[in-house]
């Protein structure tokens, strides 16, 4: 795999994870809840859960788009996962 393959696969999952992470935040903010409250109310729990669901799903676009970019790339390449 060439360097620059790489770097853009490490570029979009960092941006697909931040992006999501701070997206969950948002969330979680609108709804009241502030992962930075003092001590582990439900609160706070689900704040952290918005988080991290948010990071792991904007990761998991950020791939979808990376997939649909290759094979715009490549019509003819059939890759078995």
């Amino acid at each position: 795999m060439s360097a620059n393959k790489l770097l853009l696969e490490g570029l979009s999952d960092a941006v697909g994870f931040v992006g999501g992470a701070v997206a969950g935040y948002w969330l979680g903010r609108l709804l009241g809840w502030n992962i930075f409250s003092e001590g582990y109310g439900s609160a706070s729990i689900g704040a952290i859960l918005l988080v991290g669901l948010g990071g792991g799903g904007g990761l998991q676009l950020a791939r979808h788009w990376r997939a649909k970019q290759n094979d715009r790339a490549n019509p003819n390449d059939s890759e078995s996962p």
